[in-house]
């Protein structure tokens, strides 16, 4: 099995971020990712539009790795692996 498959058939944690404004979502998205370990992964649920285009792309810029996103409803589930940060 894949690490992607791996992680959605049960994501280490979840967020449910809809109705979250920019920069919010991801504020809260960084704080949940550093109390996570290295390797597990977080499901976060993001609006369209600003969040599902800025919340990935700014993950990555922290280190971690967008392992999928996926549309559910009006909404994006966004796979994330937490990796070591220096």
């Amino acid at each position: 099995m894949s690490e992607s498959e791996n992680a959605l058939n049960g994501p280490t944690s979840e967020l449910d971020l809809r109705g979250v404004i920019c920069p919010y979502n991801f504020v809260k998205t960084k704080l949940k990712l550093e109390t996570m370990k290295e390797g597990e992964v977080l499901s976060v649920l993001l609006d369209d539009g600003d969040p599902i285009r800025n919340v990935p792309r700014s993950v990555e810029n922290e280190g971690h790795t967008v392992l999928g996103q996926e549309r559910v409803e009006q909404a994006y589930r966004v796979l994330i692996r937490r990796e070591e940060n220096d």
